[in-house]
């Protein structure tokens, strides 16, 4: 006879938090979001401490290089998607590490027979407003010119004008060459009153280009989460097939750690993969496992050398594996029981295995509920794939424009190799689908306005750091009606002009 769970199973929008008792000292600017991403022993400090409890999914609609500058600029880490080609993966690590040196390899290049209108939809596409003209059109050829935003009017000029026509040309521009560091490429920037360096080689081909911006950005950023070398952190996700090809390209390209993406994390398939991995490189590579929703999976990938788990399966927005195979368990639930089961694991051996609560994150106090019931930190998919940085493009959708996010599971991304069916067995059946998300500006925006909303809470409950918060945190279940009455009820709201009553 089946297993019956004893309880019900909950998520986040189910619970709330019980203020406690906040001291004078419990305001934002004191307080701290640090958490470790890997396990550690007692008395030993975590080989990498994010400075925000925040990573982004292993998904094609979410994490590719920008998105891996972004968030590490603000202090967390970003999992490159691992549904592409081995070396393709390896290429945007590569492309992020290499970043922090200054000089950015542009993925907005045009050519000189190239129309107005074609830049201005590029920029719309990619937000880029500085853009070098190549004969080409590669980010490499050999530069002609640069175009900027104060180059054409689009209110007033020629939208079929050809770039050559207003670009600014190579013979008026000030470039620096490949032995140019970044402190002389900042130098000349600032000397000549630049926005952006053009670096070339010695045949006058593009390099990358170095913006003030980016260096301003270092200066003003003091979360960022950088390597021994000051360079942006950034992580990338492997599966449980072609490891052993795969594992040693991301780590030669710089990656600072790995994470096994699955659809289900209980499995063999993913302790061969972590067995592998110790095999040839010790513990020296972080990697972590998932994802699991009850304590019997936590404690097999703990004791197979995870360094940390994730937990949660149908939770995301645009997962559908619970009303295809009926599997899964309420994230809220699945995190708590996970949480009991970590801290009963370093209680019996000595070493801490972090937890990331993965899925069902539908506002931001969901954020502080997850990091209240035990996450040392947390993924975030549909979250980030709303910002500028994730990969996508954003599309104007019956008048408001919208970000395409879709799931690792669906037909579009065919990232089969995430599912552990062992062989050459394949998927017949789809557990994600494609969609819209609201576009939501700028990452940095967004972010610092989140992590704000979770410092507040935190205060409320006078905690000034994340364990402090798991040690006082008072949670209380909710009823449908008390739901309702946490948002706007019987009134008319102005901007939709319709009434909001109880249902």
């Amino acid at each position: 006879m089946a297993t019956f769970f004893e309880g019900e199973s909950h998520t986040f929008s189910e619970y709330l938090l019980v203020p406690g008792y906040s001291s004078s000292e419990n305001i934002p600017a004191n307080v701290s979001l640090k958490t470790p991403l890997c396990r550690f022993k007692k008395g030993e400090q975590p080989r990498i401490t994010l400075n925000i409890p925040m990573v982004s999914s292993i998904m094609q609609s979410v994490s590719g290089e920008r998105m891996g500058v972004a968030l590490a600029t603000e202090g967390g880490m970003s999992f490159i998607y691992g549904s592409q080609t081995p070396e393709s993966e390896a290429a945007m690590v590569k492309w992020v590490k290499d970043y922090k040196a200054g000089v950015v390899e542009s993925d907005s290049t045009l050519t000189p027979d190239m129309t107005m209108e074609q830049v201005m939809d590029l920029k719309e596409r990619t937000g880029h407003s500085t853009m070098p003209v190549t004969d080409d059109g590669t980010p490499h050829g050999k530069l002609l010119g640069i175009v900027t935003s104060r180059d054409y009017r689009p209110s007033r000029d020629d939208h079929q004008a050809k770039v050559a026509t207003f670009m600014t040309p190579r013979e008026e521009l000030v470039t620096g060459t490949k032995e140019t560091t970044l402190k002389v490429a900042n130098d000349i920037i600032w000397d000549n009153k630049l926005n952006a360096l053009p670096i070339v080689d010695e045949n006058d081909h593009l390099v990358g280009i170095v913006f003030r911006k980016d260096y301003d950005s270092h200066k003003s950023n003091p979360d960022e989460l950088l390597d021994a070398n000051k360079r942006y952190m950034v992580g990338a996700g492997i599966n449980t097939r072609d490891y052993a090809k795969r594992v040693p390209l991301l780590l030669e390209a710089g990656a600072d750690a790995l994470c096994i993406d699955s659809s289900e994390g209980f499995s063999e398939w993913q302790k061969l993969t972590i067995d592998w991995i110790r095999e040839n490189y010790g513990h020296d590579v972080i990697v972590g496992a998932g994802n699991v929703v009850d304590a019997e999976g936590f404690r097999y990938l703990a004791d197979c050398g995870a360094d940390f788990v994730k937990v949660g399966i149908g939770g995301g927005s645009i997962c559908i594996t619970r009303e295809t195979k009926g599997i899964g368990r309420g994230q809220a639930t699945a995190l708590i029981d996970v949480c009991r089961a970590r801290d009963e694991y370093y209680k019996e051996t000595g070493v801490y295995v972090p937890v990331c609560s993965d899925g069902g994150i539908v506002y931001d106090y969901h954020m502080t509920l997850a990091l209240a019931m035990g996450a040392d930190f947390m993924m975030l998919g549909r979250y980030f794939a709303r910002f500028d940085e994730s990969p996508t493009n954003r599309v104007n959708v019956n008048g408001q424009y919208m970000k395409e996010y879709w799931g690792e599971g669906s037909a579009r991304a065919r990232n089969w190799q995430r599912y552990d069916l062992g062989g050459a067995a394949k998927l017949s059946f789809e557990e994600g689908v494609d969609s819209y998300v609201p576009y939501a500006g700028s990452l940095k925006d967004g972010v610092g306005m989140t992590i704000y909303k979770i410092k507040s809470t935190m205060c409320n409950c006078g905690a000034n750091s994340i364990h402090e918060l798991q040690q006082k945190a008072r949670l209380t279940l909710v009823s449908s009606t008390s739901i309702v009455e946490g948002g706007a009820h019987d009134v008319v709201l102005k901007d939709h002009n319709q009434s909001v009553s109880y249902h």
